[in-house]
């Protein structure tokens, strides 16, 4: 029965979902070619939240934050002082 009719308990009644471009390499999410971008310094937020807010799996979410470790390459002062053995 679910190989003829689907289901209409699963998005799309059964039928595989288009990918989501936040999926796929053209994600902005977190490079723009060989830039850093919105996950590293809130760059391309208006496509990456498109991207975002199209996963459809019965939540509404709101875009996190980007991060607020990245040093820009920086090493940590704290880090030299217990570098990996």
């Amino acid at each position: 029965m679910l190989t003829n009719t689907g289901s209409p308990l699963s998005t799309g009644n059964g039928a595989t979902p288009p990918t989501n471009p936040g999926a796929t390499q053209q994600s902005k999410l977190h490079a723009d070619g060989g830039s850093p971008s919105y996950s590293m310094n809130g760059a391309n937020a208006t496509v990456v939240n498109a991207a975002y807010v199209a996963y459809n799996d019965g939540y509404n979410n709101a875009l996190p934050q980007p991060s607020q470790l990245d040093l820009n390459g920086i090493t940590p002062p704290k880090y030299l002082d217990n570098p990996p053995q």
